[in-house]
């Protein structure tokens, strides 16, 4: 039976909201982060994040009575988990303590471009055109809003290497973590791999444990908030939506992030940004408007794929 015209761009509503609350909350995050990171270290900081995390997860998961993953999806969640929920969160601590806001920006952002790279290498996406020209734009205007926002003088050769890791940590879990999702549901995927990234942060429990004790009561909330929210909440929704469509496009949708953080550091901080960075706000939501672009039939042929890859795998993505 053909299907409706429209039927794919209906289909497609579901995965746009989910990535719509998982841009907002993560650009949250930069602002919770500036309150957190003045009485936490980096370490201490990205386990009492994914500690509270993993609570949350795991007291939905125990309602929902969610079982474990099967083992076809722990290659990629263990993966992700390591890579995505461990490394990149304590490195992206680290190194924006090392460079400005705007140059971590810049180099952090070449995430999305690595990730549309390594889901065409290892997971067999295409990579069209107009994906590819969104994500030029986008990064450009990401630049813009770099350069508007960099405080000159303080960037370090180190801090660039670290904003550098946590672009590769991230894309490289974002790709692991697709194939995850082909065997297990968002929660299962998002809980498991925050619980293995808690795991290998342990180390720095002790820190995280003396610097609670000094640490004003502002800070201790906003780190709650971090674990809750842009790591909790965000996180499934990401995985939800990264479970309807490619690695590559949902990448090129972070690129909004940069435009809601100045818009959210305009209202909450009081922090009035200049024409030059709401240019290059603008340029990145243009270049995800772009990248996000689809014909009513690319429409209707993706949601046809998702649907024959679902029945060949038989589990529902809760």
């Amino acid at each position: 039976m053909p299907i409706p015209p429209d039927t794919g761009s209906q289909k497609q509503w579901p995965a746009l909201a989910a990535a719509g609350v998982t841009v907002v909350l993560w650009a949250s995050a930069f602002v919770s982060v500036r309150s957190a990171g003045s009485a936490y270290s980096p370490g201490a900081l990205a386990l009492g994040r994914l500690i509270v995390g993993a609570l949350v997860l795991g007291a939905v998961c125990l309602v929902r009575r969610e079982s474990r993953p099967p083992l076809r999806a722990w290659p990629g969640i263990a993966c992700s988990g390591l890579l995505w929920f461990g490394l990149y969160m304590v490195v992206l601590n680290w190194g924006e303590r090392e460079v400005d806001a705007g140059t971590a920006a810049m180099v952090v952002n070449i995430g999305p471009m690595l990730i549309a790279l390594l889901s065409s290498r290892f997971l067999g996406e295409d990579m069209p055109r107009r994906l590819l020209a969104g994500m030029a734009v986008s990064f450009a205007g990401t630049v813009i809003v770099g350069i508007s926002i960099s405080d000159d003088g303080h960037a370090s050769i180190l801090g660039v290497l670290l904003c550098l890791l946590a672009a590769v940590s991230y894309a490289g879990g974002v790709v692991a973590q697709k194939p995850a999702l082909r065997h297990a549901g968002a929660l299962q995927v998002t809980f498991f791999g925050c619980l293995i990234g808690a795991v290998a942060c342990l180390p720095f429990s002790g820190t995280l444990v003396s610097e609670a004790g000094r640490a004003p009561l502002s800070a201790t909330l906003n780190m709650i908030y971090l674990g809750a929210f842009p790591t909790a909440l965000a996180f499934t929704t990401w995985a939800f939506a990264l479970a309807r469509t490619t690695a590559g496009r949902m990448g090129a949708t972070t690129y909004v992030v940069p435009m809601l953080v100045v818009l959210m550091s305009w209202l909450v901080l009081d922090e009035l940004p200049g024409l030059l960075t709401l240019a290059g706000g603008a340029l990145c939501l243009c270049g995800v408007a772009v990248s996000r672009g689809l014909s009513r039939t690319g429409a209707s042929a993706a949601a046809m794929a998702a649907e024959r890859d679902a029945d060949a795998e038989g589990v529902a993505v809760r």
